[in-house]
């Protein structure tokens, strides 16, 4: 049994009233759940679902890319 460990970006969506989550390195795999567990665990089934069709098809799986850097942007009214 091989374990490997994926960043995943988790945020909550306060107008789908729903946790988000984002797993860059799986071409951007996605999912949500209502609570924060519950999206984990959407998320480790959907990344173990990736995996599997991945190994089927023969497709190499990336390694973990570096760590993003999360940045936040001001915008102003005036450039909207």
């Amino acid at each position: 049994m091989t374990t490997r460990r994926f960043r995943v970006l988790l945020e909550w969506d306060a107008a789908a009233g729903a946790w988000l989550t984002l797993v860059p390195s799986l071409e951007s795999l996605a999912t949500y759940g209502d609570t924060r567990d519950d999206a984990l665990d959407q998320t480790r089934d959907a990344i173990l679902g990736y995996l599997e069709a991945a190994a089927k098809e023969g497709l190499l799986v990336p390694e973990v890319a570096l760590q993003p850097d999360l940045v936040e942007l001001e915008i102003t009214a005036s450039e909207l």
